[in-house]
Parts: structure tokens; C-alpha cells; sequence
């Protein structure tokens, strides 16, 4: 599982040649904003478009109607579940 990134400072450093950044800056420029702003929001859309497609899962029609069909009918539980559910830890009840 990933790792999530918890950082309290606000500043990220990138290492880049001087040709690299001199080529965003201009870029920057060109879009009158600056460089942090260039750089940060397609970065930010890639994270987002990242994240997003490892939190969604995508199923085909016939898979789609397959996973309802099992969830209005799910199957008997075979010895291998029921051997599972057997050595799970007991629930003890708390009182409130």
C-alpha cells in the first residue's frame, strides 16, 4: 500500500538542470504566471487522475450485471469460508 506523504513544511524541492528551468520559467512567463502555479497545477491534475483510477474499479457490461446478480443471490458459503469465519477473533460487546 502506498504511503501517504505527511510533511508539515510547504515547500517541495525539485533538482533541475538550469536548462530545465530556465525552459519553465519561460513557459511561466508565457502564461503570466508564475513558476510554482506552471508547475503545481499539472501536477495536481495528475495526482488527482492517478488517485482516482486507483480508487475506481471498472467493470464491463456483462461483469457489471454478474456482480449484482451475486449480490441479490450471493452463493452459499463453502467450507473454506466457514472455516475462516471459524478462526476469526470473537467480538467482544462494549458498553457505552
Amino acid at each position: 500500500m502506498p504511503r501517504a506523504a505527511v510533511d508539515d513544511n510547504k515547500r517541495m524541492n525539485l533538482r533541475l538542470r538550469p536548462e530545465q528551468k530556465a525552459t519553465l520559467m519561460r513557459a511561466a512567463a508565457l502564461r503570466h504566471t508564475d513558476l510554482t502555479d506552471f508547475v503545481l497545477q499539472p501536477a495536481l491534475r495528475e495526482a488527482n487522475a492517478v488517485i482516482e483510477e486507483s480508487e475506481r474499479i471498472v467493470l464491463s457490461e456483462r461483469d457489471s450485471v454478474l456482480v449484482l446478480k451475486l449480490l441479490d443471490n450471493p452463493p452459499a458459503p463453502n467450507a473454506r469460508l466457514r472455516a475462516a469465519i471459524a478462526a476469526m477473533p470473537k467480538r467482544t460487546k462494549k458498553r457505552m
